[in-house]
């Protein structure tokens, strides 16, 4: 499963109409003592995972065969987590600072909230949606058993209790309840930082060192949760192996650490091991790469089963951080400063369609929560619709174009509900 963390869009009230047009505006033209909300990089490329995530989860997608994560170790859901971070330091940082801790722990706890029903809500939407196709559609599919929700509707009274306490928590739905581990883990992080950034560090190393052992070749098993009371799986995303990156994020945001200096030797390495990775990372590459040199293929092979704890994506393999930096550094310098590389100059037709295009992704990455559980439940109606089909190029095409269409029409409308429009003044 591609996923992804939903984390606080920017304020989009009447009082933040100016600020907001500020952030789709190139730096250099934002009128003195008005500020942008945020880093318009952040929503730019969060944006992008959203899109990429879509296209994830649509099941038996031919454009699924051409997302990031088919050609490395990371995919959109290291982009999403990292930026996820990155906006909490921006939403709830800055709560921490300004009213303290227990304030700041109270807004993240609200949050908490929201984000817990939201989880709750896509589950009983979604089980009522496969159970309402395996009704009606004449196929030998069961969409039920798709999502593995059979042990849910067999055994709803006992499982009911799992889904509110998540200790079932289907593969599907695990992104969310990772997130709330995620946010929870924050005051104490907060708390932390009075002690210094070593203290939030050792403390962030220290959990993804509990739930990865093999680095200090400690074993397999480490710090997990459970996912379902008959077995022995663990959450699909492990929150103890994940809120590396998440801190990560926080900490470049919260300027805890330095901006990455902007060198060409580092680009270089960082793309090389983007480059020469991929074999390692990617079976789509793997198999390009020995069918023409099979030789080359024979002894890269092996070396999959040595690695498959350092890649493995429940518990965040330290390949898939080391991947992950290595692209973000990459993005980093390809936007620029501000990201100014982002907007286009002049007023050329190609400039005017840039920028159309930049302020739709904008908008798709501000609204991560409302986003995220519409392309889930989005993405299973897709893959439904195209078993009636064929699944051929154009019906693909069809479908995947439908579906940003209509995450980019709930992006907007999302964004109009929270400015609340009613409360305005004639």
């Amino acid at each position: 499963m591609a996923d992804i963390a939903p984390f606080p869009a920017p304020n989009q009230g009447s009082a933040s109409r100016a600020a907001a047009n500020a952030m789709t505006a190139p730096p250099e033209t934002v009128p003195a003592g008005q500020s942008r909300p945020r880093d318009p990089r952040l929503d730019f490329y969060r944006g992008i995972a959203m899109f990429i995530i879509l296209v994830a989860h649509v099941p038996g997608n031919r454009w699924g065969g051409w997302i990031p994560a088919r050609f490395g170790f990371s995919d959109a859901t290291e982009i999403f987590v990292f930026c996820s971070g990155m906006a909490s330091a921006i939403a709830f940082g800055g709560s921490f600072a300004r009213h303290g801790w227990w304030l700041g722990t109270a807004r993240v706890a609200y949050r908490c909230w929201q984000v817990y029903w939201a989880h709750i809500g896509l589950f009983f939407f979604l089980a009522m949606s496969m159970a309402v196709l395996d009704l009606t559609l004449a196929s030998d599919k069961s969409y039920i058993g798709s999502l593995n929700l059979h042990p849910f509707f067999s055994n709803t009274v006992s499982q009911m209790v799992g889904i509110f306490t998540l200790t079932y928590v289907p593969n599907y739905f695990d992104i969310l309840p990772m997130y709330l581990v995620v946010l929870a883990l924050m005051p104490a992080v907060m708390g932390l930082r009075h002690a210094g950034r070593w203290a939030v560090a050792g403390f962030s190393v220290a959990l993804w060192l509990l739930a990865n052992p093999y680095v200090l070749g400690l074993g397999p098993n480490g710090l997990s949760l459970p996912a379902e009371p008959w077995s022995d799986r663990e959450w699909f995303f492990n929150p103890f192996g994940w809120q590396l990156l998440f801190f990560t994020g926080f900490a470049f945001m919260s300027g805890w650490l330095p901006k990455p200096p902007v060198h060409w030797g580092l680009a270089v390495l960082a793309a090389c091991f983007l480059i020469f990775s991929a074999p390692f990372g990617s079976w789509k590459v793997f198999s390009w790469l020995n069918a023409a040199a099979p030789d080359l293929g024979a002894t890269i092979r092996p070396v999959w089963s040595v690695i498959g704890e350092w890649r493995e994506k429940t518990d965040f393999g330290l390949l898939r951080f080391v991947h992950f930096l290595s692209l973000a550094y990459l993005a980093w310098i390809v936007a620029g400063a501000g990201g100014r590389n982002l907007y286009a100059r002049g007023n050329s037709l190609l400039a005017r369609i840039w920028t159309g295009i930049l302020a739709v992704v904008t908008k798709v990455g501000q609204q991560s929560l409302a986003i995220f559980i519409t392309s889930m439940a989005l993405a299973r109606f897709l893959g439904a619709a195209l078993d009636q089909t064929d699944r051929s190029i154009a019906a693909t095409a069809v479908a995947n174009l439908c579906g940003f269409v209509l995450i980019i029409a709930c992006a907007y409308g999302a964004g109009w509900f929270k400015s609340q429009p009613w409360r305005r003044k004639r």
